[in-house]
């Protein structure tokens, strides 16, 4: 498949952490934009929520089969948004057709998790309501292949250097996901890394790879953090933490490049 370069102007200036391919943009829909899209979300039918364990979510676009996506239309107020990523990322090839929304209580995650292969290997999530912390961790199957390769090679010492080698390339993070923020990620990010979010309603965020970017665009929303003193205090471990006292809204925005027409033909 072609390679995807990005055509936002500055999308290189919102990159954090090691990976070459993960970008973080504060503040990328307005108070208003983020209104519309909550006013929308909540006014859809109750019949559109599908309550899970942990969580209720939101499907828009149509189902995703094995095979691909037997689609449906996005509503126009999800569109003006989906397209607004599309453009100005330049990572998908073709429009945005499908998009997950999750509703998160205070005390509400996600188990760390990879998206599945219908899914073309780009996500951007645009976060609404309460911050969050997201959690990278390494998928466990490329140690394993990573340790086995190693054996192979020759004695323990060798094993060692290629363990030590694997986890220099692959250590975990985390990612504040700030309201009215953008996450978008691919590469190893998307292939090589498991994401989630712990089911606890205190988040930390010390060491964050994105730490100052998000917290700077976000002075004035001292009550996100628990204290009134958290961010005048930054530099102090005690005060590097989330205190998620409302609902978060997640809309997970994907391209499904199998599309069928017709649920009887594959």
């Amino acid at each position: 498949m072609e390679k995807i370069e990005p055509k936002h102007q500055n999308l290189s200036d919102f990159k954090v952490g090691s990976l070459p391919t993960l970008f973080y943009i504060p503040d990328f829909i307005s108070d208003t934009d983020q209104t519309l899209l909550l006013n929308n979300i909540y006014g859809a039918p109750s019949s559109k929520w599908k309550l899970l364990k942990n969580r209720r979510l939101q499907n828009w676009g149509g189902v995703v089969h094995e095979k691909g996506l037997l689609p449906q239309p996005l509503p126009s107020w999800l569109t003006n948004f989906t397209q607004k990523i599309s453009e100005e990322s330049g990572l998908f090839p073709s429009p945005i057709n499908h998009v997950l929304i999750n509703e998160y209580q205070p005390n509400q995650g996600i188990m760390p998790h990879q998206d599945g292969p219908s899914y073309f290997p780009v996500v951007a999530i645009l976060s609404l309501g309460s911050p969050v912390v997201m959690d990278f961790t390494p998928h466990a199957k490329l140690k394993l292949d990573s340790q086995e390769v190693t054996d192979k090679e020759s004695d323990g010492e060798t094993f060692e250097i290629g363990k030590d080698k694997w986890l220099d390339d692959h250590r975990p993070f985390s990612v504040i996901l700030m309201p009215r923020s953008l996450l978008i990620f691919k590469d190893k990010a998307y292939s090589d890394y498991l994401h989630g979010i712990k089911d606890c309603a205190l988040h930390g965020y010390d060491g964050a790879v994105n730490e100052i970017e998000a917290l700077k665009h976000n002075e004035s929303d001292k009550h996100l953090f628990g204290s009134e003193d958290a961010l005048e205090a930054i530099g102090k471990e005690e005060y590097k933490n989330i205190s998620r006292t409302s609902n978060r809204i997640s809309l997970t925005c994907r391209l499904v490049p199998k599309v069928h027409k017709n649920l009887f033909r594959f």
